[in-house]
């Protein structure tokens, strides 16, 4: 995929943001309402309180068409937070979600984080194997039940 930019996440994205994933997770993963109010929460939390200095979004756009997202949060003083990152399904196998995380921890480091974290699913395997190559590390994986669903959960970390 050629001319996509990376640009910095804004109030105008937020209602496409929520919708692209009550859209995609319920379709693909059989989640229910409650992830829809989980992201709501995160994007509008982000919205009001996000320390610019040291927390970013960014939406992926090529032209007038949004693509995907992904935002940097501060998680402690040390580490930050990989959060909300999506890839429409048109978008993916393109390389986009690479340079996307790229980004992001490129980022982190430049902001003085010494690592990141991030939670997720077991389901999303192209996610795995892209933190996989990416030099994360799956640090936690357990079973429950969230979104209406029996999941398996996972945490990965990198040092950065």
């Amino acid at each position: 995929m050629e001319n996509i930019e990376i640009r910095t996440f804004d109030q105008g994205d937020r209602d496409w943001l929520i919708r692209q994933h009550q859209e995609h997770y319920a379709l693909e993963e059989g989640f229910d309402d409650s992830f829809d109010v989980l992201v709501t929460q995160i994007i509008d939390e982000f919205l009001r309180d996000h320390d610019p200095a040291c927390e970013r979004g960014w939406i992926a756009q090529k032209g007038n068409q949004r693509l995907g997202s992904i935002f940097c949060v501060k998680l402690n003083a040390q580490r930050a937070k990989l959060r909300l990152f999506l890839l429409v399904p048109e978008a993916r196998g393109h390389g986009l979600g690479q340079r996307m995380l790229q980004t992001c921890m490129r980022f982190a480091r430049d902001q003085g984080y010494e690592g990141m974290q991030l939670w997720t699913h077991e389901s999303h395997r192209a996610a795995g194997a892209l933190y996989a190559r990416s030099g994360w590390e799956l640090t936690d994986s357990r079973p429950a039940v969230s979104f209406g669903k029996a999941n398996v959960e996972q945490t990965w970390e990198i040092l950065l």
